[in-house]
């Protein structure tokens, strides 16, 4: 069984208020947000919409490519990113949302690197385990994270990977420095905070 570190562990205190405040940004997450200057917001952004970005590959309800989930879109919007930004003390500035063979990512820009937060949605059960194994193997389990979704593995790089229903979480810190936040903790902290901000998110949906 995996221990969390403290930052963690003090950003669970705070997971109870998350809820409400992420699922109503995610109320309107399929509908066409409002770009921020660049294409990019500040994570920190609380006017209404800001930073609610519509993917910048468009697509169409219904057909084969149909628009991401909400719960998945949140993962991009102010709240979350919000929520995000408090837990890890440093302030992101989160890219324009790509949306392609339903994978769903961003990116949270730092002055001192960057994380990359990404969703894949499948049809079943079948899909979403083969799929979160061919992750296990390219990105290299480590080892299961407990109490968190319906599976969790760390991989080499510490960044972790988590399923829930039909949906993969891959939280990717691969471009930020070996201790980031503030207070500094391990980039394999900062993996699993944010996974757990994002699954109180979805608690919600």
């Amino acid at each position: 069984m995996k221990l969390i570190g403290p930052r963690a562990a003090a950003a669970a205190v705070g997971f109870a208020l998350l809820t409400a405040g992420c699922a109503s940004s995610g109320a309107s997450a399929n509908g066409a947000g409002a770009a921020g200057i660049g294409g990019e917001t500040s994570a920190t952004a609380t006017a209404a919409g800001t930073g609610d970005q519509a993917p910048a590959t468009a697509t169409t309800p219904g057909t084969s490519d149909q628009a991401p989930a909400t719960a998945t879109t949140m993962i991009c919007r102010t709240e979350a990113a919000a929520e995000i930004d408090s837990a890890l003390g440093v302030k992101a500035t989160v890219s324009s949302p790509t949306w392609t063979d339903h994978l769903y990512s961003c990116t949270y820009r730092y002055p001192s690197g960057s994380m990359q937060l990404s969703v894949k949605e499948l049809s079943n059960s079948t899909q979403t385990d083969a799929y979160y194994h061919q992750l296990g193997v390219q990105m290299g389990d480590t080892g299961a994270v407990m109490n968190i979704g319906q599976g969790a593995f760390h991989t080499t790089n510490g960044s972790i990977v988590v399923r829930k229903d039909s949906k993969v979480l891959l939280v990717d810190v691969t471009g930020l420095p070996a201790q980031f936040g503030q207070p500094p903790t391990t980039s394999g902290n900062v993996a699993l905070t944010v996974a757990e901000v994002i699954l109180a998110c979805w608690s919600g949906d």
